[in-house]
């Protein structure tokens, strides 16, 4: 089969059950050995080999026994039930990392997690503000989360934490959050103020599209 072109552009976040910050992102192993959480993102702009794929959601439960780079990990999609055929189909093409170069974030995934669960289709809940330094995502009966800013355990004034991964393959700059997610899937977790993040990204089958200052550019995070 020929290979696909596609891009997707839009809104990201990321929960786990780590500390703020996430060790992953600077290769250390898990706050707590382990990692759970969930990921999702709203595609405001994207296609794959002429499929729009504008406004849908996709979402993803995770699970890895260790560092995610030692693999074993579990994963449970979950997309909108009113993604057509042709949508889903591009979105897995996406997802699973086919025709994509070694190293990209999809590639990446399809390498580390081993044990696929049974995709859901189903209604999403999604607000996201990534200057406010909040978000939730709800799927009745399979995930809760939330996000809201980190708090000065001092002043109890709102404390703003910036990642910035010049080389990052998911992101390349993003807002910390204080996070709360429920996994009541198949993936089932449980935590509250662990790491959250929120970022803007643009993808295509090369990885990030975008370098970090052609990122602060186009999406300036808020002064």
């Amino acid at each position: 089969m020929a290979i696909r072109e596609w891009s997707l552009e839009g809104e990201y976040i990321e929960f786990c059950s780590c500390d703020f910050g996430c060790p992953c992102e600077s290769m250390a192993p898990p706050t707590r050995g382990e990692c759970n959480g969930a990921v999702g993102f709203k595609i405001t702009k994207g296609e794959c080999d002429g499929v729009k794929l504008d406004g849908l959601v996709v979402v993803a439960t995770f699970y890895f026994p260790r560092a995610i780079h030692h693999g074993d990990g579990h994963m449970q999609p979950i997309l909108e039930s009113r993604a057509t055929d042709e949508q889903r189909d591009a979105l897995f093409y996406i997802l699973t990392g086919e025709d994509q170069p070694v190293g990209t974030m999809f590639q990446i995934f399809s390498v580390i997690i081993e044990h696929h669960h049974e995709p859901i289709f189903t209604e999403i809940g999604w607000d996201w503000d990534i200057k406010a330094r909040r978000a939730r995502i709800d799927v009745p009966g399979v995930l809760r989360t939330e996000a809201q800013p980190i708090l000065n355990p001092v002043t109890d004034t709102e404390q703003r934490i910036i990642t910035t991964l010049p080389d990052g393959w998911v992101f390349h700059e993003a807002e910390g959050a204080d996070g709360a997610a429920k996994g009541i899937g198949d993936i089932k977790f449980d935590f509250t103020s662990r790491h959250s993040s929120l970022s803007y990204v643009v993808w295509d089958r090369n990885g990030l599209s975008l370098d970090l200052d052609e990122a602060r550019r186009r999406f300036p995070l808020a002064s």
